[in-house]
């Protein structure tokens, strides 16, 4: 028996045991589906693309809506690896909008302002180059400047410049606007998951107990009291008990179906599925926010982007100078320029959100242009209005979720999107880039607004920043209380981006990551634990 069993090795995850296990008098469990991050991939940034792409991550079919068209069989990934999504994204560290948070607030999750939130992303960072009242420099999470920068990316910030933009050195300064070039989570060459920068350290502390490969297939409760979780081994199914409480942090996807296939959601819902109730909770897997990209692609007039690595000899290179000092391409993240800027529609703070990547197909790991060089422009709308749902459709705890995400729903998110294209597009124009691209290879249509419109739809794809799914809040549709308890239940919480009431203006990572830093306040104060040292706020 343990005193916490943690569901979900990932980013707040290993958040939440490193920092209970901080406290020797309690016995902490963190389970995790996948493997252990062994995967050189997970580590070397450049080769983040790899990990999306095996058996890292698991794929789940989603269901398409009269309004979006997009890729014929569409699927939502979510990491299945020790870390989580840090251990396989693009490693872009940013916060969102202060605003963002003040708005959980007005959707009920009180405590959760960006003046209550700020100190806990100050506590988790180790920035190498801000220390301010908005940056933490001691922090387990390294947050650093790029160590290698291709020179498209730094023409395409220079291109921003030149449509309007002004450059930003800070996009988690509070002021999101502008453009510029990311902070990422690495250092000295090698990603920056949770699973390294706080598990591994826990890792040698008697109280946590690490187990990998491990399938929770249900919350086990006796009555309304979550008492310990049934997980599926090589061996077999076993019980494991915990005599506090049982955390579910395994993302938005996953922890409503976790929670649905143990009788936590929807009553009516679950019958139909077969699963007996144990609390109705409507809200469990509605109000699913995620965000939703288009790509621009150029192909360039010679080998000026990372492309031309896909070439044997230029790997070698590239190796070599990794071997020998730590340094050059194959420390890169890939998406390295950035841009936050307003749509007509939205004139008090940016909604949409550009990404370049100096290659065409880095994330995929093919060519798409002729030739094989290219660039990528991916323009994200940060705050949809299209909101979608999870649901089961059978107790069995092995059946994918049934995910809907209806996107472009709204024609709001249409017409911002669309907007987004047509200034992408103005981006790549300027003269000081426009000189090394050869053509547009997509959407590699006219301008008219019939024509982007019909791109949109038919291209745009998921960002996989999925959250809400159990948010926080008193309403008839929120799951959890501020202090993320689940509602109706005992000894049962939520602790990832799941619980967030609105999507934030960015990447979510580090929200996830702040969540499980903030989270574990809650849990050690609600238990009676020993505090932390320089405890935030």
């Amino acid at each position: 028996m343990f005193d916490f069993v943690i569901v979900g090795g990932g980013s707040a995850g290993c958040v939440l045991a490193a920092r209970l296990t901080e406290d020797p008098s309690v016995s902490v469990l963190l389970v995790e589906e996948g493997p252990r991050d062994w995967s050189p991939w997970i580590h070397l940034p450049v080769t983040y693309y790899k990990t999306g792409q095996g058996k890292l991550v698991s794929r789940y079919p989603w269901k398409t809506s009269p309004e979006y068209v997009g890729a014929p069989n569409p699927t939502m990934v979510q990491a299945r690896v020790l870390g989580g999504g840090s251990s396989v994204n693009a490693m872009v560290y940013l916060r969102g909008q202060p605003r963002d948070y003040d708005q959980w607030v007005e959707a009920g999750a009180e405590g959760w302002g960006w003046d209550e939130v700020l100190p806990y992303y100050k506590r988790c960072e180790s920035n190498d180059r801000f220390a301010n009242e908005l940056h933490g420099t001691d922090g387990p999470l390294p947050v650093s400047d790029q160590t290698f920068t291709h020179p498209m990316s730094k023409i395409w910030v220079q291109a921003c410049q030149q449509a309007g933009l002004d450059y930003n050195p800070d996009f988690n300064s509070g002021d999101q606007e502008g453009c510029g070039l990311y902070q990422i989570n690495a250092r000295n060459g090698r990603r920056g998951s949770t699973s390294v920068s706080y598990l591994a350290p826990a890792r040698r502390r008697p109280n946590l107990k690490l187990m990998t490969g491990t399938r929770v297939v249900r919350i086990l409760f006796e009555g309304t009291r979550a008492v310990g979780v049934e997980v599926q081994r090589k061996a077999g199914r076993a019980t494991i008990r915990a005599s506090r409480e049982v955390i579910v942090s395994s993302g938005a996807i996953n922890t409503p179906r976790l929670l649905m296939i143990s009788g936590v959601g929807d009553a009516e819902m679950m019958r139909r599925a077969g699963i007996p109730v144990v609390q109705h909770l409507p809200g469990v897997g509605q109000n699913l926010q995620d965000h939703i990209e288009v790509s621009i692609i150029h192909e360039v007039n010679g080998p000026f982007s990372y492309d031309k690595y896909k070439q044997p000899h230029w790997q070698i290179a590239a190796g070599l100078e990794y071997l020998f000092f730590k340094k050059g391409p194959c420390t890169a993240n890939v998406v390295e320029g950035g841009a936050f800027f307003r749509s007509s529609l939205n004139e008090d703070r940016p909604d949409l959100q550009c990404c370049f990547m100096p290659g065409a197909g880095v994330e995929e790991g093919v060519d798409t242009v002729p030739g094989g060089n290219g660039t990528t422009l991916n323009i994200c709308q940060t705050r949809p209005r299209s909101v979608g749902r999870i649901t089961v459709s059978s107790a069995d705890p092995f059946a994918a979720p049934v995910i809907q995400p209806n996107y472009l729903q709204q024609d709001y998110d249409v017409r911002v999107m669309c907007e987004g294209i047509e200034f992408g597009r103005e981006i790549m124009s300027q003269p000081v880039i426009a000189k090394h691209l050869r053509r547009e290879y997509a959407p590699a249509c006219g301008k008219s607004k019939d024509d982007v419109l019909a791109y949109v739809r038919k291209q745009a794809h998921a960002a996989l920043h999925p959250m809400g799914t159990c948010k926080i809040g008193k309403d008839e549709l929120a799951v959890v209380d501020t202090h993320l308890r689940v509602h109706g239940v005992q000894g049962l919480r939520v602790c990832d981006n799941s619980v967030g009431p609105n999507l934030v203006s960015s990447n979510t990572n580090a929200v996830a990551i702040m969540i499980g830093e903030k989270g574990a306040d809650h849990i050690r104060h609600d238990n009676g634990m020993r505090p932390f040292q320089n405890r935030a706020g």
